[in-house]
């Protein structure tokens, strides 16, 4: 990112085949629309090229693209005032999760747990998918929200909180 920062364009490529998978699903499990979510990893780079002159390089690199992708997410459902809360299970469902596979019993299992996911309030949802999808540390995290690591490690425990018991019952409500 420092070479782009100076002008070497032609690296933009390799921070894009890097980042635009785990972008695409940071945004997918955030609105859960696959062509908004293209769109977004879009404009990232774009972001990344205009906003390329305030990258000084302190921290992560991948805190500062994520945080992009965090602006460019709020900005969309601040201008269409559209909820991110309302997703709709059945079509969540047919996401498929690269981080469960093997057994028809995991199957379940992830399955549930997306439709879990997606009945957390957005801030509860942001910060499990930051740090249990993308391994952000909580430190990198508290960066993006502009708080304490102490106040992410509560939104945490509390969003881990609420994913079982809306994971339970869904099993319930299924009779698993």
């Amino acid at each position: 990112m420092l070479a782009i920062r100076e002008g070497e364009l032609h690296h933009l490529s390799t921070l894009f085949e890097r980042y635009q998978i785990p972008l695409f699903n940071f945004f997918l499990r955030l609105t859960n629309d696959r062509a908004i979510s293209e769109d977004f990893v879009q404009d990232v780079f774009i972001r990344v090229l205009k906003y390329r002159h305030t990258y000084r390089g302190e921290g992560t690199f991948k805190g500062w693209i994520f945080n992009l992708a965090r602006n460019i997410c709020m900005d969309h459902f601040r201008k269409t005032k559209r909820e991110i809360n309302g997703i709709e299970e059945q079509t969540l469902a047919q996401i498929p999760d690269e981080n469960w596979e093997g057994t028809l019993e995991n199957s379940q299992a992830a399955h549930f747990i997306r439709l879990a996911l997606t009945r957390l309030s957005p801030d509860y949802r942001e910060v499990l998918v930051l740090s249990r999808y993308h391994d952000m540390k909580y430190e990198e995290i508290a960066t993006m929200l502009n708080c304490s690591v102490a106040a992410v490690k509560v939104r945490v425990h509390r969003a881990m909180k609420a994913l079982r018991t809306h994971y339970l019952t869904l099993t319930r409500e299924q009779g698993h």
